[in-house]
């Protein structure tokens, strides 16, 4: 990308993967030489809270590590809305699930991908792999970083029993981000 810095935000509830999300970006952007800082707020509750993972991504040294306006925007849960949607940057990339987040607000020149990522999930035997769904079709759309790397660190980090699943999930995200609804919204 020729973007010097891109922000981005993983948002939704506790318990979702958010955190584990931007995490396998963030290692997969470092495996590319790029520069990530990350950052996280969560309510204390450890599940249904407000939860959110954000990373500023830049070819050299990260020179403010909190985002400031999204160029990308992965909604899990609709209470991440509220506190994310008036950081869009225009032109941003914005991908919802359709069956957490069923409406999202009018205006604003953004590019809405409402799409069955936990259906897709359960549909691969786990809805705790939205996430991972999630991620794919955020690579798949974004072009942040190569399949390659984020595959690299998957199988690093997914325990044994989750490999394939994982693995499963991420290639559903990307074959999810080139359905013809994708290419509608386009």
């Amino acid at each position: 990308m020729s973007t010097s810095r891109i922000e981005l935000r993983f948002g939704g509830t506790g318990g979702q993967g958010l955190l584990l999300s931007a995490k396998l970006l963030a290692d997969a952007l470092a495996v590319e030489g790029r520069h990530v800082a990350q950052s996280q707020t969560y309510e204390p509750t450890s599940r249904g809270g407000f939860c959110n993972a954000d990373l500023v991504v830049a070819h050299g040294e990260v020179d403010y590590p909190l985002p400031i306006e999204f160029d990308h925007l992965v909604l899990l849960d609709k209470i991440a809305i509220k506190p994310s949607w008036p950081k869009l940057k225009a032109g941003a990339l914005v991908i919802s699930d359709v069956r957490l987040c069923p409406e999202l607000p009018e205006g604003g020149r953004f590019k809405r991908y409402p799409l069955p990522l936990s259906r897709t999930a359960i549909e691969l035997g786990s809805e705790r792999v939205t996430n991972i769904v999630a991620l794919g079709v955020l690579i798949e759309l974004s072009g942040i970083c190569k399949h390659k790397s984020v595959e690299q660190v998957v199988r690093a980090s997914s325990p044994r029993g989750f490999l394939d699943l994982n693995m499963d999930a991420l290639a559903a995200g990307y074959a999810l981000a080139k359905t013809p609804a994708v290419a509608a919204a386009s």
